[in-house]
């Protein structure tokens, strides 16, 4: 191909291409909209093989050789399908999901440099098909070596997308309403919170079980994924003196975990905690019928860094950010009490679903071979499957004797390290590249030492002794269901050869 400034651009623009595709895989597929995570995006995640694919043979045929002839014309048809494709994307995108700004920006980006390079490819293609059939072999130095790189890229990706694409329809979920039938009779329930990671599925949990939901949320947008039906309330004074509540659900509050411990963000954590609840507060003062019961969310920070200490609600609170912010907001939620409304704060382990929560952070690495422990990785985790917690709010709800702080958390915590091995099996990848402490310690401080290296090693007395039952007492059937593992013909999830740590579940 001649013309070395008509080259460069062409180069330049595919360059472009490149790049801006990478970013819009790796930041929004794999990061922010998680697609290989979402069973609604099977069809979605198998057009973007096909067209990663599709890609390959471009770059390829465009790194060390120029087609002629009738190879030439093939090769058109095949700029031309990949258009088909990506308007098939388009629809589909459009049909299953709200796709965000940037992603919509980067979508409108790489549909212009795209024509543009079709406005200097196509030209030259056209031409080439008045030549004898054959093919000459071509190198364009650093760029066919670029070209294959991006081959390479745009293959393994698009294998990765098929696979997901078949994984995702292995995901089944609970039906939603399942969750909540410790509740019996039709309740109206206020749910802050409500768009979070754990509010989002709680709500459809209560909406399908036949339940009236009042939800507090800040964006209308966000609510626009809510099952319905669902009253939405954007302020607590919204709600009259007269509507009848039969419990508040206060899961509201910014995560604690997504931005440094610095001080700005201390006082942002806790206030935003502390402001909702004391507006909770004022609206029990104003109800004409206080509610039977107030469940606000704290977390099993309060326990602070103890090791290998086995850890029930009988003991104390820790040291540290984690635990003075979650005895605030315990301290203020169980004001409730004092007003006469039975109140639980619910100490929330680590919740497990693909979704989101911490699952949403390791899942793309592992998947990617790229996960493993945490620092030593003998730290505890305790966690909880996030169906499972939505059904223990309920059973609360419904179980009168229960107030005071409620260990939320499965009755076998693990260890880091074995987590991170029932993961990798679950997926079907190796665990083995650790996420070493001195670096978390170093950027994060006491945020990463409290939250990543230190842990819990905490146990559900109070739940079992209510007669709750975990439908995900144990950390690898738990994984294999999350994550849409293949199962045996009798139904069950194939078994792996575990080496966990014994644990002490109570009694």
């Amino acid at each position: 191909m001649t013309g070395f400034s008509t080259d460069a651009l062409l180069w330049t623009l595919v360059g472009l291409q490149v790049a801006m595709g990478a970013f819009d895989t790796l930041y929004h597929h794999e990061m922010t909209e998680r697609l290989p995570w979402r069973a609604s995006q099977a069809r979605e995640l198998r057009l973007h093989a096909v067209r990663n694919w599709f890609y390959a043979g471009i770059f390829l045929t465009l790194a060390w050789s120029e087609p002629r002839g009738l190879l030439a014309l093939a090769l058109l048809a095949v700029l031309l399908v990949e258009i088909g494709i990506t308007l098939w994307d388009f629809v589909e995108e459009d049909l299953t999901r709200k796709l965000p700004p940037t992603e919509r920006v980067t979508h409108t980006l790489l549909a212009l440099n795209y024509g543009a390079i079709l406005v200097l490819l196509v030209p030259r293609l056209w031409a080439l098909t008045g030549h004898p059939t054959g093919v000459a072999a071509m190198n364009h130095g650093i760029g066919s070596w670029f070209l294959s790189a991006s081959a390479l890229g745009v293959l393994v990706f698009g294998l990765r997308d098929w696979t997901a694409s078949a994984r995702v329809a292995r995901f089944h979920d609970a039906p939603p309403g399942s969750l909540v039938t410790a509740l019996g009779a039709r309740k109206r329930i206020l749910v802050t919170g409500a768009t979070g990671f754990v509010g989002e599925r709680l709500v459809a949990a209560l909406a399908k079980g036949g339940h009236d939901v009042v939800a507090l949320v800040r964006s209308p947008s966000k609510a626009a994924t809510l099952a319905a039906p669902v009253t939405l309330v954007s302020h607590l004074d919204q709600i009259p003196s007269s509507l009848q509540l039969d419990a508040i659900v206060h899961l509201a509050g910014a995560p604690i975990a997504d931005w440094p411990w610095t001080r700005a963000n201390r006082f942002r954590i806790l206030w935003s905690r502390l402001k909702i609840t004391n507006g909770l507060l004022k609206l029990i003062d104003r109800l004409d019928a206080k509610p039977a019961v107030l469940i606000s969310a704290s977390a099993i920070g309060w326990y602070g860094p103890r090791g290998d200490e086995i850890l029930t609600e009988r003991d104390g609170a820790g040291e540290g950010f984690g635990a003075r912010s979650c005895r605030a907001v315990e301290s203020a939620a169980l004001r409730a009490a004092a007003r006469g409304v039975r109140t639980v704060t619910l100490r929330i382990g680590l919740v497990l679903d693909r979704s989101g929560g911490i699952l949403g952070r390791l899942l793309p690495p592992f998947d990617l071979c790229g996960g493993g422990r945490i620092g030593h990785g003998r730290q505890w985790m305790s966690w909880i499957t996030r169906d499972d917690l939505v059904r223990l709010i309920a059973h609360v709800v419904a179980t009168p004797s229960l107030e005071g702080a409620v260990n939320a958390t499965a009755p076998n915590p693990v260890r880091n390290a074995d987590l991170a091995r029932c993961l990798g099996r679950a997926l079907g990848r190796p665990a083995i590249l650790p996420l070493p402490a001195f670096p978390l310690r170093l950027l994060l401080r006491d945020m990463g030492e409290e939250i990543l290296l230190a842990g819990q090693r905490v146990l559900p007395e109070k739940a079992l002794a209510s007669g709750f039952v975990f439908r995900d007492a144990d950390l690898e059937p738990a994984l294999d269901a999350i994550v849409g593992r293949k199962c045996t013909e009798a139904g069950k999830a194939v078994p792996h050869p575990a080496s966990l740590d014994p644990i002490v579940t109570a009694r």
